[in-house]
């Protein structure tokens, strides 16, 4: 991999003594009511709600355009025996809200099924040959969820075969929205609900609530579906704030107590301690080996799993999704060195602004990874390409700050169809189109990336020291979860630290560095520390050379002990500046 070098920035505060105050009410480390103003939370008040989520506040989902309407139809569609098509996307937020509404559904009708396209036959969102496969096999509502906004043609082309249509998602519109019976998405325009940031399965939940609220269901008929709602949350990295935290801080307390079945095959396959699951653990354990059933096999073997009723089941189908997993893994690395070769060795596509890499034999499933791990390597906005189809096709990821859906869009008219946000976006295009997209991609990457955003930055909360990380700061620190996007785990810089001499190189090929590590300044207190992919500064850390390091604080468990870890997301060398 390039080594990037990243700019270090530490935070202040626009108004400490909002923080000095926070601190003397609370009765807690000026770092932590630091961390807290960062957060917008102010006041006590403030900090009682975030610090206790309450599924009390909730939204109400009829603040949500077209919901009265979403609820009444899928009213009438149960209480008339009319069957119902749940249809989503393949990945973790599609196939969680599918097994989240088909199973909410079934509890009030048997004529409910789901569908999940195939990602190399039908590709994206609401697909002609599912609307056939529904109207062959008398559907006559179908609910889509994480997809649907874009599909004007395909609700046309159901309403002709007799279908209706509710779409729940949470993607950009264009002008004009699909003319389906309902069209619940937070991001409409003409959508005033007060939180815009919902996943897809976040969307399909408030359909779920706004059905048990407007028949006096009760509202213990929704809390089996939490476990999924952070699954999704957490897999599709969206905000984790507002109604989202508290989503999420629910769905891991189910996860962790009570997860259904299907959840705890994939627990155990991926070696978890149950009751200590975190956010990380969804991230790079549960949610890669949910999407690895639509990557390598079928994303409806995900629902299966989702949706099982029984534990051999469940164990079955998720060995399956888990050997699916260990297929991708092998082919992702395979196919990144290829592309990292690629770019070396200046068979790219583009590399001065924008890197582009296209092989026609790519597995399709993984160039979404094989793009993200280019841009950790060269930090810049990636578009990995393979063929499908007859088509050119693939992924694209950005770096932070910099919008790629505006620089894929700036070249509409050369592709088939595209989809995404901001950091994330898929594509399909004529081979005749190739050269002339790459031109004008990387000619945009140009004409609108900022210095600051080619430089890649560890944004620091705060410095500390080793002895502040005390039993109480860390107790407080873990209240401050469920972390991501908008309450991120926070960032620490702790200058003049070295290895007590356990240092090691570990991990397959040595590539990440476990250390013990001593301040100056506190010589006698040892902190655990594990920095991946940090293998090159182990000669100058074992020569007892000093550092200084940027960190989260992990609660590290193991063989049921817990201890205090530090996750290194930076070192630099003593004689290196701030």
């Amino acid at each position: 991999m390039g080594i990037v070098e990243r700019q270090w920035t530490v935070k202040t505060l626009a108004n400490p003594e909002e923080s000095v105050q926070l601190a003397a009410e609370l009765g807690i480390d000026r770092v932590l009511a630091d961390l807290l103003v960062q957060r917008g939370v102010n006041t006590f008040e403030q900090a009682r709600r975030f610090f206790r989520p309450r599924l009390e506040d909730l939204h109400d989902p009829f603040l949500m355009t077209d919901m009265d309407k979403a609820v009444e139809r899928l009213h009438q569609a149960i209480i008339s025996g009319e069957k119902i098509l749940v249809y989503g996307d393949y990945d973790v937020d599609g196939t969680t809200a599918v097994a989240q509404v088909y199973s909410f559904v079934k509890q009030f009708t048997s004529k409910v099924q789901f569908y999940i396209p195939d990602r190399y036959d039908e590709g994206y969102g609401l697909s002609y040959k599912a609307l056939d496969w529904a109207g062959d096999n008398g559907i006559g509502l179908v609910i889509t969820l994480d997809c649907g906004i874009k599909a004007i043609d395909k609700v046309e082309y159901a309403r002709a075969k007799g279908i209706e249509v509710i779409i729940c998602d949470h993607h950009l519109p264009e002008n004009e929205l699909p003319k389906a019976v309902a069209v619940l998405d937070p991001k409409r325009e003409d959508c005033h609900y007060p939180f815009d940031d919902l996943c897809g399965c976040g969307v399909g939940f408030k359909l779920a609530q706004g059905y048990v609220q407007k028949y006096h269901l009760e509202f213990s008929l929704l809390e089996p579906l939490l476990d999924l709602q952070v699954v999704s949350i957490a897999s599709d990295l969206v905000s984790m704030t507002g109604e989202n935290r508290i989503l999420a801080h629910f769905g891991l307390k189910r996860l962790n107590e009570n997860p259904r079945k299907g959840l705890l095959a994939m627990i155990n396959l991926a070696k978890l301690e149950p009751g200590h699951i975190g956010i990380d653990d969804i991230v790079f354990k549960i949610g890669p080996r949910i999407n690895a059933a639509g990557r390598m096999e079928s994303g409806r073997l995900a629902v299966e799993l989702l949706t099982a009723t029984d534990d051999r089941t469940a164990f079955r189908i998720g060995e399956q999704i888990n050997d699916n997993n260990n297929e991708r893994k092998s082919i992702d690395r395979e196919i990144t060195q290829e592309a990292l070769d690629m770019v070396r060795n200046g068979l790219a596509l583009t590399t001065e602004n924008a890197t582009i890499v296209y092989n026609p034999t790519w597995n399709k499933g993984v160039v979404g990874i094989v793009a993200s791990r280019l841009v950790e390597a060269y930090y810049k906005p990636t578009v990995v390409l393979t063929k499908s189809n007859g088509f050119i096709t693939g992924s694209a990821r950005s770096v932070q700050g910099f919008d790629l859906y505006a620089s894929i869009e700036s070249c509409a008219d050369l592709l088939e169809n595209f989809g995404g946000h901001m950091y994330a976006a898929g594509l399909t295009l004529k081979e005749e189109n190739l050269e002339a997209f790459c031109q004008r991609m990387d000619s945009f990457v140009a004409g609108n990336i900022t210095r600051e955003e080619r430089t890649p930055v560890v944004e620091i909360d705060a410095r500390l020291d080793f002895s502040q990380i005390t039993p109480k700061f860390t107790r407080i620190l873990k209240q401050f979860q469920p972390f991501g996007p908008g309450n991120s785990n926070p960032v620490f810089l702790t200058e003049d630290v070295y290895d007590a001499g356990n240092g090691r190189k570990v991990g397959a090929g040595g590539m990440h560095l476990k250390l013990d590590l001593m301040q100056e300044s506190q010589p006698y207190r040892q902190i655990a520390a594990i920095g991946f992919n940090m293998a090159d500064y182990y000669d100058h850390i074992k020569a007892g050379n000093p550092i200084d390091i940027c960190y989260s604080i992990v609660e590290n468990f193991y063989r049921g002990s817990s201890t205090v870890q530090l996750r290194l997301k930076d070192i630099r060398e003593r004689d290196e500046l701030i």
